[in-house]
């Protein structure tokens, strides 16, 4: 099965080495993306660059893929879900949730010079960071990425409902299944709540497995392939 991998903020598709290595010992067809705005010089990238990459992505696909969104880019998963209801196999969020329509994609950081650059490792300090060595750190923001303020600004459109039939697999890294569920029961995750078919499966990482768990990751996404 095609697997799209999509990394969140600061990363391109060079993030899911590791684990793209392991899905092809698994059988499946893992396709990184590395998308308009990471990496090729532009600074002039938005959210609908992004999103159409995406959708070119699924298109291209020779099946209906499953689509993996990590962090802020679990909204570009669900946005391609929205957009292609009939054509992608199933949606997995590792470690965030989808943005609510109209609003901003990921407008958590403070740009500069119309970018928003890596904020350093204090705004992760706790759980999101915890099993990153100080090795690991300095790789990660040594290639980390700025984004454009015309992605992270971005606004959200979410215009078809059927994306609430599309099979939704939830991993837990920081967080527990049970906290995630929480937060879903209390209102704070209105996509997700209206999800038909949602699993959980944790994942002992902080908020970037890819690096720190790539086998295990791995084997959860070559699982939720098979499981459809």
């Amino acid at each position: 099965m095609d697997i799209l991998l999509i990394a969140g903020l600061w990363l391109d598709g060079s993030a899911w080495d590791e684990v793209a290595l392991a899905l092809r010992e698994l059988g499946h067809r893992p396709v990184p993306l590395t998308l308009p705005g990471q990496g090729d010089g532009s600074s002039s990238a938005t959210l609908d660059d992004q999103v159409a990459a995406v959708l070119a992505a699924v298109d291209a696909a020779a099946d209906p893929p499953m689509v993996v969104g990590h962090s802020a880019a679990c909204t570009l998963a669900w946005l391609a879900a929205d957009a292609r209801p009939a054509r992608v196999a199933k949606v997995a969020l590792i470690g965030g949730f989808p943005t609510a329509d109209g609003q901003p994609y990921a407008d958590f950081f403070e740009p500069r010079d119309g970018v928003v650059p890596f904020p350093g490792w204090a705004p992760f300090d706790g759980p999101d960071a915890a099993d990153l060595d100080e090795p690991a750190r300095q790789r990660i923001a040594s290639a980390a990425i700025p984004v454009p303020v015309g992605v992270s600004k971005g606004l959200v459109r979410l215009t078809d409902e059927r994306r609430f039939d599309v099979p939704v697999l939830l991993v837990c890294p920081e967080f527990t299944p049970a906290e995630a569920r929480q937060w879903i029961d209390a209102g704070d995750v209105p996509e997700l709540a209206r999800a038909k078919h949602l699993e959980y499966v944790d994942i002992d990482s902080g908020h970037w497995p890819m690096f720190t768990r790539p086998a295990e990751l791995a084997r959860l996404l070559a699982e939720a392939a098979t499981d459809r």
